[in-house]
């Protein structure tokens, strides 16, 4: 093999290896998508969305959200906003101790399963308000949920004294 011969080789083995990984990767990858695997974006709408009362001086008091998400790809809640606290609302989750004490930690995001959703609740997670002034049933208090990517989603949530939300029809 002549010196020219062996460059050549070596210049077609060194472009030829990659150029070949890519096509290979791109033939599975849109094989893929083909075959309704590769998912798409992240589609959340809110079934449920409920204050608790407030109960005597406790100025803190929760609120919950059952989320849906139909998209192919799950969604994070990164924040949430409300013109009806004195502070932004926290997302938290309930925690427990060695000693089987509750808890309550603020979280940064919560993750919202890709055709699945989440359920809000006292014993997971929530989120922590402080309201302007002290909520009667029945009320409405808005929110807006905001996620890593997508727009953001307004919501109004009604107040309810604890332990009747069951009652509460569903959101259409």
């Amino acid at each position: 093999m002549t010196l020219v011969e062996a460059r050549l080789r070596t210049s077609l083995t060194a472009v030829g290896v990659p150029v070949l990984a890519s096509g290979l990767a791109l033939a599975g990858l849109g094989a893929w998508t083909a075959s309704g695997r590769a998912g798409g974006p992240p589609h959340v709408g809110v079934t449920r969305a409920y204050v608790y009362r407030s109960f005597g001086s406790t100025p803190e008091t929760a609120a919950f959200f059952t989320l849906t998400n139909d998209g192919g790809s799950a969604a994070r809640l990164v924040r949430v906003t409300s013109p009806d606290t004195t502070e932004p609302p926290a997302l938290s989750g309930h925690r427990m101790t060695s000693s089987n004490g509750a808890y309550r930690q603020r979280v940064d995001s919560v993750l919202v399963p890709a055709r699945d959703g989440l359920t809000m609740n006292p014993h997971g997670n929530d989120v922590t308000v402080r309201p302007k002034s002290p909520l009667r049933p029945g009320e409405v208090v808005s929110f807006t949920l905001h996620f890593a990517h997508g727009k953001p989603l307004r919501v109004n949530a009604v107040v309810v004294r604890p332990g009747t939300e069951k009652n509460l029809p569903p959101r259409p």
